[in-house]
């Protein structure tokens, strides 16, 4: 069991990591498309998830050490809160953490 989640976990990384160049590719500036947007929600949002619990479970061990050292704030933002913000409030297909903001709409 623990062998096929372990698979399942590589293989996600992988097709993350080698399609990123596609994505790049259909990234408008403006407005993310479509084929940006299913990408970012099957791949990236689960890797997303799975960096973030990741790095719970590791701040936690840390935490006595971070505690000594005098930065468990920067520990915390670094291991579980930047990419907590990354997967959770990303807009969809954007690139940049926060709401979609339509450029032709800004001042």
């Amino acid at each position: 069991m623990f062998d096929r989640i372990l698979r399942l976990v590589l293989v996600v990384a992988l097709t993350g990591t080698l399609s990123q160049p596609v994505w790049a590719a259909a990234y408008d500036d403006e407005k993310p498309g479509a084929f940006t947007m299913v990408g970012d929600l099957v791949v990236a949002r689960p890797v997303g998830v799975v960096i973030t619990a990741v790095g719970a479970v590791a701040w936690v061990v840390a935490l006595p050490f971070s505690a000594l050292g005098g930065n468990v704030e920067g520990s915390a933002e670094a291991l579980v809160l930047g990419p907590a913000r990354e997967t959770f409030q990303r807009c969809l297909g954007c690139r940049m953490t926060g709401r979609y903001q339509d450029p032709n709409e800004m001042n």
